[in-house]
């Protein structure tokens, strides 16, 4: 197996690095912040396995644990304002901005996470375990133009088992609340998306659908199979209350389309769209039922999306395929979770988790502006096409840097980290 460099050294970054930094500094307002930010983000772009403050330390050469913990915990900085100048950098050059019409996708993740002493941790349902267990879950919005995604906000989940008055308490918000407050974050930076995704546990929310129609937004939103819709069935003399379950039944193979899904393994689908009246929304919505066979009998995947785009647009393709885009989602939660340490914080306040996880979108939003700029391409010959690809890249351009620039210069500075860690020359 391939022995990859672990040490991180700040000082020993390729130029591309320090460049991406700068665009921060003036955020904080001491020399040491900036060095400690340049630190913290180095050891999420480690080749190490582990991303907590701990592990982060112990790999990078010139720095304690006690100075990465008070930059997160105590040191004075504003991570919201970290997070709209990252917003700001994407938006300043046409290969990072999204395109007009780009889409705001929301959800949230969880994570397992032990004991009751962290803020927002509790019993709750856990998608990425499927099953309800003692974790803490974040809710995110992301941009998505086809080509380009990134991270917009993210706020913290408190369940009801995490708080001293339960659903009384003062801190305590639904899940479709903090995406709403979300969605208003990115609407007050002027950047209007053309539809907005939503999987089921926001899709189902009627009170959710009519605040974004309230802003003149359109959305696309899965709903659950028990969800009650009005419509007029065969037999029925007038429109009635039935659940999507009922509905899918009456369905015959006549009236799906086959759509085609340019996913990364293209992937056919069929879909049919019919006007429904939804509880709590006045008008006629389009629903859309996608199977993944031809009929309802051979159906083992059946999906439900609502949409309030006009009955000539919302076609079959054009919901199926705009609601499809939501894959990246999985694809950005593996990432950062797997590669940058998203669920790997070693503090216990919201404010210093949250922060954690704005340096992690500071993190991803470096690669992915390098990798879509061709700032990493003086280290590889090949085009980098997905994120994994320019982690690498990067991790080779930082080995290769340290190997023939720094070490050279510091061997005796390198032998002592080591040997602080117990380790000596043979």
């Amino acid at each position: 197996m391939e022995r990859q460099l672990l040490e991180t050294v700040p000082d020993a970054m390729p130029g591309c690095f320090d460049k991406w930094c700068q665009k921060f500094d003036d955020i904080f307002s001491r020399d040491s912040q900036r060095e400690h930010f340049r630190s913290y983000l180095a050891g999420l772009l480690s080749e190490g396995q582990r991303k907590n403050i701990a592990v982060i330390a112990a790999s990078t050469i010139g720095v304690s644990y006690y100075n990465l913990h008070h930059f997160l915990h105590d040191s004075p900085w504003d991570s919201e304002e970290l997070n709209d100048r990252r917003l700001a950098v994407l938006w300043q050059i046409r290969q990072t901005r999204p395109r007009l019409g780009f889409k705001l996708i929301v959800d949230d993740s969880g994570h397992r996470k032990s004991g009751n002493a962290t803020e927002g941790v509790g019993r709750q349902y856990l998608g990425q375990l499927g099953k309800v267990d003692n974790g803490m879950v974040e809710v995110t919005t992301h941009i998505y133009d086809g080509i380009r995604g990134f991270p917009v906000d993210v706020a913290m989940y408190k369940p009801t088992s995490s708080l001293e008055k339960g659903k009384e308490d003062d801190e305590f918000k639904k899940k479709p609340e903090l995406a709403l407050e979300l969605i208003d974050k990115t609407l007050k930076r002027d950047l209007m998306p053309g539809l907005v995704l939503l999987d089921a546990g926001y899709g189902n929310n009627g009170p959710l659908l009519e605040e974004l129609e309230k802003r003149g937004l359109k959305y696309i939103g899965a709903l659950s199979k028990n969800r009650n819709v009005y419509v007029k069935l065969p037999g029925d003399p007038v429109r009635n209350k039935h659940k999507l379950e009922e509905v899918v039944k009456t369905l015959t193979p006549d009236k799906f389309t086959k759509v085609t899904l340019k996913l990364d393994k293209p992937r056919d689908v069929w879909v049919t769209v019919i006007p429904v009246h939804f509880p709590k929304l006045t008008g006629t919505r389009m629903l859309a039922v996608q199977l993944d066979a031809p009929s309802v009998e051979q159906a083992k995947e059946i999906d439900y999306f609502l949409t309030n785009e006009s009955e000539t647009i919302a076609t079959p393709a054009w919901i199926a395929e705009g609601y499809s885009v939501r894959n990246w989602i999985e694809v950005f939660y593996r990432e950062t979770k797997g590669w940058l340490g998203m669920t790997e914080y070693q503090v216990r306040d919201c404010r210093s988790i949250i922060r954690h996880w704005h340096l992690v979108f500071v993190a991803f939003s470096f690669l992915t502006h390098q990798r879509l700029t061709g700032g990493l391409q003086y280290w590889c010959s090949k085009p980098m096409a997905t994120f994994g690809e320019a982690f690498r890249t990067f991790r080779h351009a930082v080995e290769i840097t340290f190997l023939t620039q720094w070490l050279p210069k510091h061997l005796e500075v390198f032998l002592a980290h080591r040997a602080s860690l117990g380790l000596k020359m043979a």
